[in-house]
């Protein structure tokens, strides 16, 4: 039988980003991400990071940068929950104007196209209409309804705006947060 899963953003969601961040050793968690996280899968969620990584297309740093990245969150949040398990990384690192030719695409992964979400969903047996996306971006909220996801806009007032999360807004998430135990509390007590 299918499970639900919640997918999060990763930059400015889980750990704290600049915007670009390619440097393992500046991976900082968000406060209360390894508690939610862990809290989410003991309920029976999958959990799911869905991440655009322009980045890798505009040369700032490689794909092995990213994982590395990646690696370092999974190692932290590990660190601090045991439970705090991440079931797949799922990362776009094209961009239709990318500088690099083999990463100039305008793919069906790139957020706020949902490719990233059905791709998690088909290999690990997802049930989208029980599933939430949790992120701090119009695209990461777009993507989500695009896959039949419930969604929560992360707002953490500490964090400066990225250019990404000053977007127009053009499909409404069905709540907002303004912490990741806040977003955990409104996922278990709306199953």
């Amino acid at each position: 039988m299918s499970r639900p899963a919640v997918f999060f953003d990763r930059d400015n969601t889980l750990i704290i980003s600049d915007g670009y961040l390619g440097d393992p050793r500046k991976v900082v968690l968000i406060p209360g991400a390894a508690d939610s996280l862990a809290r989410l899968r003991r309920a029976g969620y999958a959990i799911v990071v869905v991440s655009n990584q322009s980045g890798v297309a505009r040369g700032m740093f490689d794909e092995s940068a990213t994982q590395a990245v990646n690696e370092r969150m999974a190692s932290l949040l590990l660190r601090e929950s045991a439970d705090a398990i991440i079931d797949a990384h799922e990362y776009c690192p094209h961009h239709p104007q990318a500088p690099l030719e083999k990463y100039r695409l305008d793919c069906d992964c790139r957020k706020p196209r949902p490719g990233m979400i059905l791709k998690a969903a088909r290999e690990l047996d997802l049930d989208l209409h029980r599933s939430w996306l949790v992120g701090d971006a119009p695209r990461d909220i777009e993507a989500g309804h695009s896959a039949g996801c419930r969604t929560i806009l992360f707002v953490d007032p500490s964090l400066p705006a990225s250019s990404a999360t000053l977007e127009r807004m053009k499909a409404e998430p069905d709540f907002r947060a303004g912490s990741l135990p806040e977003a955990a509390e409104i996922i278990l007590s709306d199953r």
